[in-house]
């Protein structure tokens, strides 16, 4: 009888043991329980006004950073923002140097069989931005043949830029970032840079240092929606949602879209 009881008890702290690894091993394998576990959801973002940007006193704030932080008190953990190439961001994602891309980041097809997305939160489109005398001359097709037009690279600009027939006669140039395309056409390097609406809204008020440029409203390219972005399988962007969900439903993120002026473009209402 003690044999008996003693091969039951083993048994049973063998199937302990299994369960407990069991767990350290679905703990293992979730995103969200290592980042737990650093205590910080690290944030690849550029800088571009209004989304991510620095402000007169070195401050980075934005309508993506104050987002992001709402999210991350949710969640209960703290927002690390690390400035990335956006060229790069899937790599950067993988390698887990970054946990997140949540910058004005298009939703498409392709991204979303490499990357977990979240729900769409914003509208966007590409718009032509030139300088303000130029406007009505590259308002057409055959205005912007010849014409020297730049967009950040890995951008929904610099696929129009290579795959719209609009732009088929004119000279393209890939820049590191959306700042550095405006600076082009502000400079006269180049003419015309494609770029997110959003942008257009953050950057070309008046007294801005581009209150010179201009958008071409008669044209605009690839509608489109912003999501942000988790590795693939990841369990962080059911988290995210939930947060995200909660914050539309006490009106704070329309709180925070409308002091960037972006309060018409958000979806998650």
């Amino acid at each position: 009888m003690k044999k008996i009881l003693a091969l039951l008890m083993a048994g049973a702290m063998a199937a302990c043991a299994l369960a407990g690894c069991g767990g350290a091993s679905n703990d293992a394998d979730s995103d969200w329980a290592y980042i737990q576990g650093k205590g910080a959801l690290k944030i690849g973002i550029t800088y571009f006004e209004p989304m991510n940007y620095k402000d007169a006193n070195g401050e980075l704030t934005g309508f993506e950073t104050e987002f992001a932080k709402a999210v991350c008190e949710e969640l209960g953990v703290t927002p690390d923002f690390q400035e990335i190439e956006w060229d790069s961001k899937e790599i950067e994602l993988n390698s887990k140097t970054i946990d997140c891309i949540w910058n004005g980041m298009t939703i498409t097809d392709e991204r979303k069989e490499t990357m977990d997305i979240s729900t769409p939160y914003m509208e966007n489109k590409q718009v032509m931005v030139c300088k303000a005398e130029n406007a009505e001359k590259f308002a057409s097709a055959d205005g912007v043949k010849g014409a020297k037009v730049v967009a950040e690279a890995g951008s929904a600009g610099e696929e129009v830029a290579k795959e719209n027939e609009f732009f088929k006669e004119a000279e393209y140039l890939a820049v590191d970032a959306q700042s550095k395309a405006l600076l082009e056409v502000k400079s006269g390097t180049s003419d015309i840079a494609l770029i997110d609406y959003v942008m257009s809204i953050g950057t070309l008020r008046e007294g801005s240092d581009y209150a010179d440029l201009k958008v071409i409203e008669s044209e605009s390219f690839a509608p489109e929606q912003y999501g942000i972005a988790f590795r693939k399988g990841s369990d962080t962007d059911e988290k995210v949602n939930e947060a995200i969900t909660k914050l539309v439903e006490n009106g704070k993120l329309k709180e925070i879209a409308e002091k960037y002026s972006l309060g018409e473009l958000l979806i998650a209402k």
